[in-house]
């Protein structure tokens, strides 16, 4: 799954409006009917009280769209407009004018901290304050709303992303970000939402599908991807019937050192978790009876040194190696590393502390 910066987003609505022959308030119709469905498959008429904190741009126009179908829908909804400035989107007025027409309880415009309602910890909270578009760090009493909206207790839905997050760039105030439970993002995911100072302002997330034009998004070279089940499963093969473990391949792992043998059970447990028809662990003498006990489906080897490996195995073509979890980075392991490299002809995948050696002895690198 493709994530697009908030450049290609933009871009990406226009190709659709323009292929397609939209009206752009047919758009954030598409996105506002998919939150709804989302909502209703789960709250089932439930008179639960539904707030929605609308901005005056395009994000709040789809909270608009979103209310006003939850009004229809018989749903006990108390919609905000966020007026945080004389500027408005026409499609957030466009739909500002089409939820009036299904209520005689016009949205509540909020100017000041003398306007917040009270949230109740059983409220739903629907965030729609800023979506994409988001340019600047909330503050005043924006981000006072911001703070009551977090300390709120009530589970809050953030409609495309959390406002007060940039779609494809640090935060400056973690306290102007809202703190949804779960996020419903539109088509495509934002790089916010996997980045550790930003990732933890939604717990959860879903891709809904607006219709977005698909050309554009294939042809369109991402700023990073989301690797999802479905597009790993183009390389699965599944595995022959009458075939066994000498069909797949034989891994060693070398590395372990005293107190660091967990990393090799693991890296061993997981090439054949991934594959491997057999493998192989390579320790010191320390890591002999943990991995015996531990991991009896692999094979093991040690080295005659107690806690770190020394002497490194004779390269062999039928293995493929993973060397450097938990190995150390002492004079003898360096220089048993050295002498294997220079021997080793077949695939290596170098991790940990193998990456550290190498590091600390550039002439090395030449024998890659």
């Amino acid at each position: 799954m493709k994530i697009f910066s908030t450049q290609q987003l933009y871009a990406a609505d226009k190709a659709t409006i323009k292929r397609q022959e939209l009206a752009p308030t047919l758009l954030m119709e598409r996105a506002g009917e998919q939150v709804y469905n989302w909502l209703h498959s789960r709250m089932q008429g439930e008179q639960v009280p539904v707030r929605i904190f609308c901005g005056i741009g395009n994000n709040g126009g789809d909270g608009l769209v979103l209310g006003r179908l939850l009004i229809e829908g018989g749903y006990k909804v108390h919609t905000y407009v966020v007026n945080c400035s004389d500027k408005r989107s026409k499609n957030f007025l466009s739909n500002y004018d089409r939820i009036k027409n299904v209520s005689k309880n016009w949205p509540s415009l909020i100017n000041s901290e003398e306007d917040f309602p009270e949230i109740n910890k059983d409220d739903v909270v629907v965030d729609a304050i800023f979506g994409i578009g988001l340019n600047r760090c909330m503050d005043g009493w924006v981000k006072e709303l911001v703070k009551l909206i977090n300390s709120s207790a009530a589970f809050v839905l953030a409609i495309d992303m959390p406002s007060g997050l940039y779609a494809d760039k640090a935060i400056e105030d973690s306290e102007a970000v809202v703190k949804a439970n779960h996020t419903l993002t539109f088509q495509l995911p934002k790089l916010s939402f996997f980045l550790p100072q930003t990732g933890v302002f939604t717990q959860t997330w879903e891709a809904l599908n607006i219709g977005l034009d698909e050309q554009y998004i294939q042809e369109t070279p991402a700023i990073a991807n989301y690797l999802t089940k479905g597009y790993l499963l183009q390389w699965y093969v599944p595995r022959n019937k009458f075939s066994h473990k000498g069909d797949y391949g034989h891994c060693m792992v070398i590395g372990g050192s005293y107190g660091k043998i967990g990393a090799v059970h693991l890296t061993t447990k997981a090439t054949l978790k991934t594959g491997a028809g057999l493998a192989t662990a390579y320790v010191p003498l320390c890591g002999y009876q943990i991995l015996q006990t531990s991991l009896p489906e692999a094979m093991l080897l040690t080295d005659k040194s107690t806690n770190e490996i020394q002497s490194f195995p004779k390269v062999e073509a039928k293995f493929t190696y993973a060397i450097g979890m938990g190995l150390g980075t002492s004079k003898d392991t360096t220089t048993g590393f050295t002498s294997f490299l220079k021997e080793v002809d077949t695939p290596i995948v170098l991790d940990a502390d193998a990456i550290n050696i190498l590091s600390k002895n550039k002439e090395l690198h030449v024998e890659i």
